[in-house]
C-alpha cells in the first residue's frame, strides 16, 4: 500500500529540516575554511556556498509554510488535495527553487571536473550543455506548473522532469567517473600501493555517490508515481548543498592530488 499524500508531506518536511541541519554545519565549517583563502577559492567558492544555503533556507521555509497551511490554515480543504494541486503558487516556487538549488550544483559539478582534467574542452563543452538543456527544461517546467490552473500535469512536463532529472543524474555520475579515473591515472605509478586508490573512493563516495542516489532515487519515485516522490523532491536542496560542501573540503584536504586555484 503506498504512503498517502499528507504523510509522505510531513516525513519530506522532516528529512529536508535533517538535511537541512547536516549542511548548515558544514557550512559552518566550509566558511571557516574559506575565509582563510585567497583568491578564486574565496571569491568564486564563497558566495556559493552561502548563496546554496540561502537557497536551501527559502526552500526550507516555503515547505514549512505549506505544511501550515495544509493541515492548520486551510481547515476546508483536506492535506491530501492541498498537496495534490499542482497550480500551487508556493509549489510552483519550491519547485523553481530546487531548480536553481540543482543547476547551480550541476555547475559546480562541471566546473570541478574541468578543472581536474587540466581544463579540457572536451569536458566543459558538453558540461555546458547539458547545463543549458537543464536550465530550458527546468524553467519550461516552473512555467508550465505557475500558469496552469488544475490540479493535473501539464502537457510536456512529465517530459521535461525526465529530461531534466535524467541529465543531471548522467552529469554527476559521468564527472565522477571522469575524477576518478584522473586521480587514479595520476596515482597508480605511485609507491604507495592500495593506498594511491583511496582518493578514487573518497571522491566517488563524498562528490557523487549521495547526489547521485538522491537524484536516482527521485527518478524512481517519479517513474512509479509513488508518493515518496515528495521526499527525495524535498531533500534535493539541503543534499544539494552538503555535496558542494563536501567537494570543497576535499580540495582543501587535497584529496585526489590537484588543488584548483
Amino acid at each position: 500500500m503506498g504512503i498517502p499524500v499528507d504523510e509522505a508531506a510531513l516525513l519530506a518536511l522532516f528529512f529536508e529540516a535533517f538535511f537541512y541541519g547536516i549542511f548548515l554545519t558544514l557550512y559552518l565549517v566550509t566558511l571557516f575554511i574559506l575565509l582563510k583563502k585567497t583568491g578564486i577559492q574565496r571569491q568564486l567558492l564563497l558566495p556559493v556556498a552561502s548563496l546554496l544555503l540561502c537557497i536551501a533556507t527559502a526552500h526550507l521555509i516555503v515547505d514549512f509554510v505549506r505544511a501550515l497551511e495544509a493541515f492548520i490554515f486551510k481547515v476546508d480543504t483536506s492535506a491530501d488535495i492541498y498537496y495534490s494541486n499542482l497550480a500551487s503558487p508556493l509549489l510552483v516556487a519550491s519547485t523553481a527553487l530546487s531548480n536553481i538549488q540543482t543547476i547551480l550544483a550541476d555547475g559546480v559539478v562541471v566546473w570541478r571536473c574541468y578543472v581536474l582534467n587540466n581544463r579540457s574542452p572536451f569536458i566543459s563543452i558538453p558540461g555546458c550543455i547539458v547545463l543549458l538543456v537543464n536550465v530550458a527544461t527546468g524553467y519550461y517546467v516552473s512555467w508550465s506548473l505557475a500558469h496552469s490552473q488544475s490540479i493535473l500535469m501539464s502537457n510536456g512536463v512529465y517530459e521535461c522532469i525526465v529530461i531534466f532529472d535524467t541529465l543531471t543524474l548522467l552529469l554527476c555520475v559521468a564527472s565522477t567517473f571522469l575524477n576518478a579515473w584522473r586521480i587514479y591515472r595520476t596515482r597508480r605509478f605511485m609507491p604507495e600501493g592500495l593506498g594511491a586508490f583511496l582518493p578514487v573512493f573518497v571522491v566517488i563516495i563524498e562528490s557523487g555517490a549521495l547526489y547521485a542516489t538522491n537524484i536516482f532515487m527521485l527518478l524512481i519515485t517519479f517513474f512509479i508515481q509513488s508518493n515518496a516522490l515528495y521526499i527525495m523532491l524535498d531533500i534535493v536542496a539541503p543534499i544539494v548543498g552538503i555535496t558542494f560542501c563536501l567537494i570543497i573540503l576535499q580540495v582543501h584536504f587535497n584529496v585526489g592530488g590537484n588543488s584548483p586555484n
